[in-house]
């Protein structure tokens, strides 16, 4: 037991390094050849930090384990709005951009009521739905991008490392990193598969818990930056993109190489758990960050808050069913 504790602690190193890693090299490449800074933050490092997510779910599936594949996609929505977002809104709220916000906020609910559709009336995730879910990541995507364009923003000056790295260097950083990722996937789902056997707990639980916050540690890494600069509200703008890459790329990927039925381990009422508590709770928690925030055009404590005990309630649920 003490063994896969410590090789699972080892995955998420890995992959929180990794991630760090892959990230800079591709930012460092994508500067080498003159791309807009706007670009670079839309595509290359978005993917980036949701690039944990996507080899654990990838890891998953093609395992046989579809049930740490969906869980993660759903738990880390959960994990990033009511745990990453709420600590930076509950320490520091602020005023929040309404029309830049709008965008991400259709595509991220389009895509869970297409998610949640698939759950409800079908139970299985084919391959088709795979496809159209990556569809859906390529559009946002291409949408975001000519926004950003169309709404350019002042590029602030780089850092000093980030101009005298040599594409040498960077190529390095992007083919380690992605390894680093490949391999801390690969031991988180392995042990976490055993940890959750040992303990004689659903694996779908574990997903939806430990790997869910594992997965999520650059985006509270990013977050928590943003906080201690002064900025927390900007926060906001990339949990929501992380949580549509989670729904429309990680779920995406996985369910287009092995497609998967939704577990089935606990039940509530006489029904799924999934369908009675986690997807419900997804949609209730992102409901409860950004409709206050496009109304009002700022984010409150009391937000914050009242997310962070959601999460508290949500984990102490999983781990008593």
């Amino acid at each position: 037991m003490v063994i896969p504790v410590i090789l699972f602690i080892i995955g998420l190193l890995c992959l929180i390094k990794g991630g760090d890693w892959f990230v800079d090299g591709a930012t460092g490449i994508a500067r080498k050849f003159h791309l807009p800074e706007l670009l670079i933050g839309a595509t290359v490092v978005s993917i980036g930090t949701t690039l944990p997510e996507v080899m654990v779910s990838t890891t998953s599936a093609l395992t046989g384990h579809g049930e740490i594949a969906y869980g993660n996609a759903i738990g880390s929505v959960i994990c990033n709005t009511s745990l990453i977002a709420a600590l930076t809104v509950a320490v520091r709220p602020g005023l929040v951009n309404k029309k830049a916000l709008r965008t991400p906020v259709l595509f991220f609910f389009a895509s869970a009521i297409l998610y949640a559709g698939v759950a409800y009336l079908s139970g299985y995730f084919s391959r088709p739905v795979g496809i159209v879910l990556l569809a859906i990541f390529v559009v946002y995507m291409i949408t975001t991008v000519m926004q950003m364009k169309n709404n350019p923003e002042e590029e602030g000056g780089e850092a000093e490392e980030e101009k005298e790295r040599t594409l040498l260097v960077n190529l390095v950083l992007l083919v380690l990193g992605a390894a680093l990722i490949a391999l801390g996937a690969n031991l988180l789902v392995n042990n976490g598969t055993l940890i959750a056997q040992a303990l004689g707990v659903p694996e779908s639980v574990i997903a939806l818990t430990f790997v869910a916050l594992g997965t999520s540690l650059p985006e509270l890494v990013t977050a928590i930056t943003s906080l201690l600069k002064g900025h927390g509200a900007l926060s906001l703008g990339n949990v929501i993109g992380a949580n549509i890459f989670n729904i429309v790329l990680v779920s995406g990927v996985s369910v287009t190489l092995a497609p998967f039925d939704i577990p089935q381990n606990s039940v509530i009422w006489g029904h799924n758990a999934s369908l009675v508590l986690e997807i419900p709770v997804m949609f209730a928690v992102m409901l409860l960050l950004t409709v206050p925030a496009l109304i009002r055009g700022k984010l409150s404590r009391v937000q914050g808050i009242t997310l962070l005990v959601i999460y508290a309630a949500f984990c102490v649920i999983q781990f008593t069913m």
